[in-house]
């Protein structure tokens, strides 16, 4: 074959094409118009931009808005574009990406005066303009202080700060215009990619909305979640108190060695707030509570740290069970793959469930199933369950909010808690971290650490796990009562220790590698804290790297 050639296989189909031809031209060659827009590839399962010049034979899969990496690609594009827009048309404004929200990105300004509508609008018409000149995402490497400068000039301070706790060198700088930015990961092409986008005015900023992996062809509807805001306008407040907001200033305590008081002052912030809750559900005189919440969030041990305050208020709490109420084997729904959903409500003898709950909480003697995992099937070993007029009963599991869970027992006799690890951390004012990345470097951790699994076997159940999420868990978050905020501003300094040598375990060879390599990268903005021992046994956070006082 000519040396000039290149074998390459895309979607089951041979191809020969010319050494440096572009990703791009190869996307647009297949793309269909129902098909979600591709904006990336894997090259040999290494993932690489539109814009990358293929350079040797290679298998290529193409990544569309239906996969997580497709949706951070075509979101740091969009944010680019957002906060061009908004610098050009206002002098001095800065704009900080906070936190997700409502199936979008919450905004807020730093400026003179609010942000208003009218103002959105004439960002939304500069976003547009810019889009429709097909600007392109130039990549250069530059060297830390040629970057540090650049971010200096333009008020990019944690980027700078940041900056100095970097492993190499050199770093990526994307330019699009005149306005120079760094974002953790790839860019789309040009900016005619961000064909869909809404500006929607909330609270004292803005949610950037798109297309989602749930949604990828069109903007999904919007959803708003009050209480997921105040939740995370108090773990901004927590930021405060603690006085970190970024890796950079996490990074400066560390090296400063003065994070055992930040541990300290963490662990005393959780406590507060399971106290005050304790204190709520007392007050209120409630006998049923329920906890949900996404994988790895930190059930088990807020479960265990709210009985104690419960016992605290002179209540004698009892905790039950939802897997002891599965329907046997031979009954389990299947998804749409015929595989077993042990996720869905339907998975649950729920009419069984509430018989005996309402028989329980009715002061009767009820006789408990175990289930028995091994067989698939409910048995009866001889369980008795009775309790006292005041004595609550604690329910934890993904299903505790739905009210098809518990509809024999009416709704003022129940307290819902939603629990997840909302981070108040960001890597810097542009690039925020994703809770679910946190949830999963947790899980992680705990597979490894309690259930023998690799990091390898961990990462491909998560698109499962975070399919059972959408669909059991995140549509009910609005029903609780309160919401628990997990997250540990510490705790990535922690895990990062456990985790990487895991990942570093998955080959190229794996279609995980290029989730593994992504997830380094993001450990390695963090510096590490060595002393485990400094966490305190009742710390959520040993839920997941061991020596919990609330496990065996």
């Amino acid at each position: 074959m000519d040396n000039n050639m290149l074998k390459i296989k895309v979607r089951g189909t041979e191809k020969e094409l010319e050494l440096n031809y572009s990703l791009e031209a190869l996307a647009k060659s297949v793309q269909k118009e129902d098909e979600p827009l591709i904006v990336a590839a894997k090259v040999n399962n290494k993932l690489r931009e539109l814009s990358y010049k293929l350079e040797e034979d290679a298998e290529i899969e193409f990544i569309d808005l239906s996969y997580s990496d497709g949706v951070r690609i075509y979101q740091r594009s969009l944010s680019f574009i957002f906060i061009r827009a908004a610098m050009e048309l206002f002098d001095g404004l800065h704009v900080n990406i906070a936190h997700s929200l409502s199936k979008g990105l919450f905004c807020e300004f730093n400026y003179e005066r609010k942000i208003t509508e009218e103002d959105l609008k004439k960002i939304k018409v500069r976003m547009d303009e810019i889009i429709g000149n097909k600007e392109v995402f130039h990549k250069e490497k530059l060297d830390i202080e040629e970057a540090r400068e650049i971010f200096d000039k333009f008020g990019f301070k944690p980027k700078a700060e940041l900056l100095k706790y970097r492993q190499h060198n050199m770093v990526n700088i994307y330019t699009c215009g005149w306005l120079k930015n760094y974002f953790y990961g790839y860019m789309v092409p040009d900016t005619s990619y961000i064909t869909e986008f809404e500006l929607k005015a909330y609270d004292e900023g803005v949610i950037l909305r798109h297309p989602t992996r749930f949604s990828p062809f069109a903007i999904p509807e919007f959803e708003e979640h009050k209480k997921l805001a105040k939740v995370f306008r108090e773990s901004e407040q927590w930021g405060k108190i603690l006085g970190i907001g970024d890796v950079a200033s996490l990074n400066k305590c560390i090296e400063d060695k003065e994070y055992s008081e930040l541990m300290r002052v963490q662990e005393a912030l959780h406590e507060k707030k399971v106290a005050q809750i304790a204190d709520l559900i007392t007050q209120e005189q409630k006998r049923l509570i329920l906890i949900a919440g996404p994988s790895s969030s930190g059930k088990t041990t807020f479960a265990n740290r709210l009985r104690i305050q419960l016992k605290v208020n002179g209540l004698d709490p009892i905790t039950l069970s939802t897997d002891d109420y599965f329907v046997n084997r031979e009954e389990t729904p299947v998804d749409e793959n015929g595989e077993y959903d042990f996720e869905s409500i339907d998975a649950v003898n729920v009419e069984l469930f509430n018989k005996d709950l309402a028989a329980i909480l009715n002061g009767e003697e009820v006789d408990l199933p175990t289930f028995n995992f091994q067989v698939g099937q409910r048995e009866y070993l001889g369980r008795k369950l009775k309790i006292s007029g005041n004595q609550p009963i604690i329910i934890e599991g993904i299903h505790g909010l739905n009210e098809k869970l518990s509809q024999s027992i009416p709704r003022d006799d129940k307290f819902k808690i939603y629990i997840s690890a909302l981070t108040q951390l960001n890597i810097d004012d542009h690039n925020r971290i994703p809770t679910t990345d946190t949830r999963l470097i947790r899980r992680i951790a705990r597979d490894s650490k309690f259930r023998g699994h690799s990091a390898l076997k961990t990462l491909q159940l998560w698109k499962s796990v975070r399919r059972g999420e959408e669909r059991n868990i995140f549509p009910f978050q609005e029903e609780a009562d309160v919401m628990f905020n997990s997250a540990i501003v510490y705790e990535l300094a922690i895990l990062k220790k456990h985790v990487e040598p895991l990942l570093e375990e998955i080959g190229i060879e794996f279609k995980e590698y290029s989730e593994a390599t992504r997830l380094l990268k993001f450990l390695g903005y963090f510096k590490t804290i060595e002393e485990d021992d400094l966490v305190p046994y009742t710390s959520i956070l040993k839920e997941f790297i061991g020596g919990s006082c609330f496990t065996g």
